[in-house]
């Protein structure tokens, strides 16, 4: 039995395109309502809204202030509006919320900027020549950029860039310094934080507002105590779900905040909207991971057990049928490369890609968690390398058209593989389509490739690319990206391929109806359905 979705399980109501650099509150809503895209005038820029506060939860009985709560003749509070704060902000003032956390990124961006460009100053050859010939000027501007760099008014310790620079930025990170932009950053992070919440109810729990409010202030002995009491309450799998839609907003805020001055990298990107080069907890780049996971990929052919044969008898040209024929092949290391007979007369290809197996950090395939880290953050990986032999042994034609479908770690193998020129020259990639992947960071080489993401909110493997659904940087205006919270509601439930096959078979029947007619030119009878075994070596 599935458990009770704390949430609406009805799809969110479509917001228009936001001007730049205002964002949205729940950006994966964007097509609920229509397939496609459509143009705004662009509005005023919000003016800055404070960093709200977590409120703390008052004892029963008691107050917000600690007053004790006025009674009723039966004992029970009074009715009627309670004096107090103000109610917390609606779904309208989330969108306010983005737009001033943005304002704060730009703002955090750009001190931290200042802040190399004074350190690089003072390190400049050009400093040292003019300090040899006007040695008064020279100690004069070196007290003034050492001020900018160290006062609570200016930066606020704000050195980094350069040997020096990062010495000092270590230096500071040691001694629990915290510069400016590390502190408008992180009021930038509570803005995302606060936003997700008016669409997400389940994080404004008194037990999930215990422990963003802890991330926030960066106290991680509190976060430990409230991550604890969290999972007591809710168990684990209930607990990562409710903390899913802000998971990378609070990985950031405990690199930002750390001793750890390798992982602050990360914590940048991810507020930036940029492409992330090292994993978010070591710091570790992405060069590491290709090291760990150096197989050069190789593919054999093999026959279909009873089970995935029985699936392949009713495979047809359909957005659920692709997804029920993944989770048939497992994720053991089986892909399949279908041939079809198009209706137009065109013989077309469809490669399938599986996910992640979890039961070992690394196995002979290139489905493990190692090949998972090292997807996410690369494109020529052991699993596209696989993969690229095996349409070479298979004998695809060369300039073939070639759709390619995966669940997961699959979906972002498919997008590396569109994003490899060689591969993207040899054939037609007309589209990919990604089931519970992160792949926002990724583009395909080819600008006519149609991308379609297809998410469901409750899975947390989709946000871990760093675009979760406070963030406020999209997708390009060519993708299709359709999102849904369904009953699946804790991970990994909501993430194994049969719960998106059933959303779109019920709920969100009418994503697999908007998918189904982009994918038209691959109606036909199949050919050919062959399975391919991927190993490393």
């Amino acid at each position: 039995m599935r458990p009770t979705q704390p949430e609406s399980p009805a799809p969110a109501p479509a917001r228009p395109k936001a001007p730049e650099p205002a964002g949205r509150p729940d950006r994966r809503h964007r097509h609920q309502a229509a397939p496609e895209h459509t143009s705004t005038a662009p509005a005023q820029a919000p003016t800055r809204t404070p960093t709200p506060v977590p409120t703390p939860v008052p004892a029963p009985g008691t107050a917000p202030d600690g007053a004790p709560t006025p009674t009723g003749p039966t004992g029970g509070p009074t009715t009627g509006p309670a004096p107090g704060p103000t109610a917390r902000p609606t779904a309208v003032d989330a969108e306010l919320l983005i737009a001033a956390s943005v304002l704060l990124a730009d703002a955090a961006l750009t001190a931290k900027q200042a802040g190399a460009e004074l350190t690089g100053a003072l390190g400049s050859w050009r400093f040292g020549v003019e300090a040899l010939r006007r040695p008064g000027w020279a100690l004069g501007a070196a007290w003034s950029c050492a001020r900018a760099l160290t006062s609570p008014v200016g930066l606020a310790f704000g050195a980094n860039g350069g040997v020096p620079g990062e010495i000092a930025r270590i230096a500071g990170n040691l001694a629990r310094r915290r510069p400016a932009a590390v502190s408008m950053a992180v009021d930038a992070f509570a803005l995302r934080i606060e936003a997700a919440t008016t669409a997400h109810p389940s994080l404004d729990s008194p037990a999930a507002r215990r422990l963003t409010g802890a991330m926030v202030a960066g106290d991680r002995l509190e976060a430990l105590r409230a991550l604890r009491a969290l999972i007591e309450h809710l168990g684990v799998t209930r607990a990562l779900t409710t903390v899913t839609p802000v998971i990378m907003e609070l990985c950031a805020l405990a690199g930002m905040l750390d001793e750890n001055p390798v992982n602050d990298g990360f914590s940048w990107v991810t507020l930036a909207g940029g492409v992330p080069t090292t994993d978010p907890f070591l710091g570790l780049p992405s060069r590491v991971l290709a090291h760990l996971n150096p197989g050069p990929g190789r593919a054999e052919r093999t026959d279909p057990d009873p089970i995935l044969a029985k699936v392949l008898t009713t495979s047809r040209n359909d957005v659920v049928s692709y997804v029920d024929d993944i989770g048939a092949l497992g994720n053991h290391g089986l892909v399949l490369l279908r041939r079809v007979a198009c209706a137009d007369g065109v013989e077309r290809h469809v490669l399938l890609l599986p996910g992640t197996s979890f039961g070992l950090l690394s196995n002979s395939t290139p489905q493990d968690l190692v090949g998972a880290f090292d997807g996410l953050l690369r494109t020529d990986t052991t699993y596209t390398r696989a993969a690229r032999k095996l349409l070479l042994r298979a004998g695809v034609p060369a300039g073939s058209e070639l759709m390619i479908v995966g669940h997961s770690l699959g979906g972002m193998t498919a997008m590396n593989l569109a994003s490899d020129p060689e591969v993207a020259a040899e054939y037609r990639i007309t589209h990919v389509i990604a089931v519970g992947s992160p792949i926002d960071s990724k583009r395909p080489a080819d600008h006519t490739t149609r991308v379609i993401s297809l998410v469901n909110e409750h899975d947390v493997i989709p946000a871990l690319d760093g675009r979760g659904p406070a963030s406020p940087h999209d997708v390009p205006d060519t993708w299709t990206e359709l999102a849904w919270r369904d009953e699946s509601y804790d991970y990994p439930l909501s993430h194994a391929p049969q719960a998106y096959s059933d959303a779109l078979r019920g709920d969100v029947a009418h994503h697999r109806e908007q998918v189904n007619a982009l994918i038209g030119a691959y109606d036909g009878p199949i050919i050919g359905n062959q399975p391919y075994m991927l190993r490393d070596r």
